[in-house]
C-alpha cells in the first residue's frame, strides 16, 4: 500500500487553540465552526489543492476524541438547561467536521468516521485502509484530526495534547509522489506518523 500527497494543519506550539482563517469559504460558513472542523477542512483542501484528485474520492475520517468541547457545551446545557438547540447537537456529533469538509468542498464520494479504540492511530488507519488492502477499492483519502483539549479535561486527559490534522491518499499502486508504508511498522501515534513523512 501507498500514501501520497499528504498535506499537514497544526497550531503553533504557543498557541495550540489557533485555527485557520479558511478565507476562502463564506463567513457565514465558517463563523460557528470548532477548531476541529477547522482543521479538517483546511487539511481536505490543501489536500485537494496540491493533489488534483477527483471529488468523487472516498473518505475515511479518523478522530480520537472528535468534537471534544462542543460536546462538553452540549452537555453542560443538557444539565443546566434541559434543552439544546438542533444547531448545537448538529455541530457537536462525531461527523460533524467530516460532513462540514464535503459542503465546503463539494466532496461527492461519502465517507466513513472511525473511532480506534485506545487512542491507537495504527488500528484506525488499518481500518481506513481495508478497502484498498482487501482490493474492493484502489485509492482512500484518509483525513485525521483532532482538536486542542480544553483546560477543564487536563486533570483527566492522560495523553499528549496536539491539536493536529492531515489528509493523505492511501492506494494499492503508486501515484506521483507515493511512499510505500510498512503496514508493521506503523506507529500507536499519528503525530509520530506524520513525523516520519512530512518535509
Amino acid at each position: 500500500m501507498f500514501m501520497s500527497n499528504l498535506c499537514v494543519w497544526e497550531p503553533p506550539a504557543e498557541d495550540l487553540s489557533a485555527s485557520p482563517k479558511l478565507e476562502w469559504t463564506e463567513p457565514i460558513f465558517r463563523r460557528r465552526l470548532s477548531q476541529l472542523t477547522k482543521i479538517t477542512v483546511q487539511a481536505a483542501h490543501d489536500f485537494f489543492e496540491k493533489s488534483g484528485e477527483d471529488k468523487s474520492v472516498k473518505i475515511v475520517f479518523l478522530s480520537f476524541r472528535g468534537e471534544l468541547e462542543r460536546e462538553f457545551k452540549v452537555n453542560k446545557s443538557l444539565i443546566q438547561e434541559d434543552s439544546i438547540t438542533p444547531a448545537a447537537f448538529s455541530l457537536s456529533v462525531f461527523n460533524a467536521a467530516i460532513a462540514q469538509a464535503t459542503i465546503a468542498l463539494g466532496l461527492k464520494g461519502g465517507y466513513t468516521c472511525v473511532f480506534p479504540s485506545q487512542r491507537n492511530f495504527k488500528d484506525g488507519l488499518l481500518a481506513a485502509a481495508a478497502p484498498v488492502l482487501c482490493g474492493r477499492e484502489d485509492k482512500i483519502l484518509l483525513i485525521y484530526a483532532d482538536e486542542n483539549v480544553p483546560d477543564y479535561y487536563k486533570d483527566v486527559f492522560d495523553g499528549k495534547n496536539q491539536p493536529l490534522a492531515f489528509a493523505a491518499l492511501l492506494s494499492s499502486q503508486k501515484i506521483n509522489n507515493g511512499i510505500e508504508l510498512n503496514i508493521k511498522d506503523i506507529p500507536r501515534s499519528p503525530q509520530e506518523f506524520i513525523q516520519r513523512f512530512k518535509k
